[in-house]
């Protein structure tokens, strides 16, 4: 299957790289380009890619907006969306991720990580870069700390415990099988389990929420 990617950022010269990246890979293309964040939207609605990439900062509407547009709270059909951006703990980040938005890359982070975090949110995965993932999530369970999570109507089990750990370290459905001997299938059924359990979105919002109730430590 093609991944279809619809690319925002409002210069140029990172919008050119990151196309040729992405478009260098024989299962993606891009089939949209966006300098500011209002055409961002309207393309994403015209278009319906399979996953947006989204600079934080952009023109007219910024990152975390547009991600709150498309894929946010009351949204009926949520798109895939991967911030990118040069500020791995800004105020924008912790936003964008709140509104829904599946991945968060920085600029610098390569093209084998780029191209694993597009093909993990076309999956319904959510790819966090490893190296900031426990800073990110540390600040923002901090910020939290004011508003505890409520507490679970069902407790977690064993199984569903490592899976939120896991989820928390960044790992991709894949890469979770491996490491518990489980398969595919039962990872799924597992993070859905753990949205309604906890109440989350996606993924992002399962390790927000294992970070926010201490089950994992930097």
């Amino acid at each position: 299957m093609t991944v279809r990617v619809l690319v925002a950022d409002d210069q140029d010269l990172v919008r050119a790289g990151l196309k040729m990246i992405l478009e260098a890979q024989p299962d993606i293309t891009v089939v949209g380009e966006a300098a500011d964040g209002r055409s961002a939207v309207r393309l994403a609605q015209e278009l319906r890619p399979d996953v947006c990439l989204f600079d934080i900062r952009m023109p007219l509407l910024d990152g975390v907006e547009a991600t709150r547009r498309l894929a946010g709270p009351g949204v009926a059909d949520p798109l895939a969306i991967v911030v990118i951006t040069t500020f791995d703990l800004d105020e924008y980040v912790l936003g964008a991720l709140k509104a829904g938005a599946r991945g968060f890359l920085l600029k610098d982070a390569g093209p084998e990580l780029l191209v694993q975090a597009i093909h993990a949110a076309a999956l319904g995965d959510a790819l966090i870069a490893p190296s900031v993932t426990a800073r990110l999530l540390e600040r923002f369970a901090e910020l939290e700390d004011a508003s505890p999570p409520a507490p679970l109507v069902e407790p977690l089990t064993e199984r569903e415990e490592d899976v939120v750990r896991a989820v928390a370290r960044g790992r991709t459905n894949h890469e979770i099988a491996r490491e518990l001997h489980i398969g595919l299938s039962t990872v799924k059924t597992h993070i859905a389990n753990l949205m309604g359990k906890l109440g989350a979105r996606n993924r992002v919002e399962i390790a927000i929420w294992a970070y926010a109730t201490k089950r994992i430590r930097p």
